[in-house]
Order: C-alpha cells, then structure tokens, then sequence
C-alpha cells in the first residue's frame, strides 16, 4: 500500500475527481477527512471509505471559508493524528463569454479556485513545515493556456499552477513538496454544462486517444504525486489529458 497510514484531506470529495481519488487513497491504506459544499454525496463517498476499513471525517463546508478551513486543519490532526497530504481539487466553473462574463462570475471562480486554493495550502503547510514531510498536490486544468468562454477559470489554473511553483520553491527545503496535476477534459458532473457537439468535437479531433478522461485516471496521477514513489519530484505540473495539449 503506497499511503499505508498516511492521512489525507481532499477538498471537493463529493464526486468526480475528488470522490475517486478519495477511493483510491482509501485502497491504497490512507484514512481521509474529506470536505465539500455537498453534505450528503460527501457523506456517502465517506461511507464508502469506511467501508474499506479507513478512518474518514466529512466535513461540509466552503474552501472561500478560512475559520473553517482551519478547523478542517485543527479536526483532521487531532481526530486522526496526523496530516501527510493535501489534495486541491474544490473548484467551479462559471462560462461566459469576455464580454459578457459579470463581476459576480468573475468573482465565484476566482474565490473558489484561486483563493480557496491558497486558504488550504496555506492552512496545511505550517504543520507539514513543523514535521519536516508532506505533499501536496493542486489540480489545474489543461484551460491554464486560456480557453474562450473562461476568462475567469483560465485565470485561476494559470495561477493555480504559479501558486504551485512558489509554494514547491517555498516548502522543498522543508520536506514538502507540492505539485499540480492538469487534467484536460474528464467525464465529470462539471462537463454538464458543455454542449454535447463540443464534446464529440474535442474528443475526436483534438485528442490524440480519441476518447474523454474519466475520474479514475486523474486519481492514478494524483496518487503518484502524493506518493513516496514521487519523492524527487517537486514543482511539477503533469498535464492528464490524452495528447491534446503537448508542452
């Protein structure tokens, strides 16, 4: 087991990403606390975590929110012992055309995926400073290289991924590293939203494997990067997305 006895917070664990990662980390022997806006699902993938024999605490709450996410903190080290891992995944998106996007889109996303990000990145490394080991790991989007219709979520990637790198330059010398996992697009609830005619058009003709990623996939990477098997690997943005956007 790759996390035997490691603990883990994971924002957004209701579904998609965050969900299958939190089943994934459970399999491979972390206990989890789990967090999300969503209490119900979040207490349904909890369920399923202990149902793998871990330890899970669900805590319904908003990243924007920095007294909760300190508790999340405060909660995670004293009901299971420790905390090894941050997994950055809470994210929203809310498309509009340039013109057209108001003040209020523009500020949602920014709070939840650029702020939020930094609330909980901010809250965990003291601890994992003071231990001298962690990981982190952030979750960026292949719209980090701007995408029409995401003025504010391209913003918030791109930036989720210089946070990253300074947080990486930062924390390296202190035994943390923090990562960013990119995933192109991935068969989540956030795709509903994506006229159904542009998702068959990316998928067959700008993704090189000819399909969509699916949670799993991007849990596999997030893993590696969370993992002792990632241990010389520091400020590094790994792009999950089929071949669509070669760096």
């Amino acid at each position: 087991m790759r996390l035997k006895d490691k603990v883990a917070i994971i924002t957004g664990a209701a579904q998609g990403i965050g969900a299958a990662t939190a089943l994934r980390f459970a399999a491979e022997g972390a206990d989890l606390s789990l967090c999300d806006l969503h209490a119900g699902r979040l207490e349904e993938v909890a369920a399923k975590v202990r149902g793998l024999g871990r330890r899970c605490l669900a805590l319904a709450g908003s990243v924007t929110d920095r007294a909760f996410v300190q508790d999340l903190v405060e909660r995670t080290r004293s009901e299971l012992g420790r905390l090894d891992i941050l997994v950055n995944n809470a994210g929203i998106i809310r498309d509009a055309i340039g013109h057209k996007m108001t003040e209020e889109q523009w500020d949602q996303v920014i709070e939840v995926n650029l702020k939020g990000t930094f609330n909980c990145l901010q809250a965990c490394m003291i601890p994992m400073r003071q231990q001298g080991s962690g990981a982190i790991v952030n979750l960026s989007s292949v719209s980090r290289f701007g995408a029409a219709g995401q003025f504010n979520y391209s913003a918030t990637k791109a930036g989720v991924v210089g946070l990253t790198r300074a947080a990486a330059k930062e924390l390296g010398g202190r035994g943390v590293r923090v990562n960013c996992v990119a995933p192109g697009f991935v068969e989540t609830e956030m795709l509903a939203t994506v006229p159904m005619a542009t998702l068959e058009m990316f998928k067959n003709f700008a993704v090189p494997m000819g399909r969509l990623g699916q949670p799993g996939e991007i849990a596999s990477v997030i893993l590696f990067l969370a993992s002792d098997d990632a241990s010389f690997v520091n400020g590094q943005t790994i792009t999950v997305d089929g071949g669509a956007f070669m760096q």
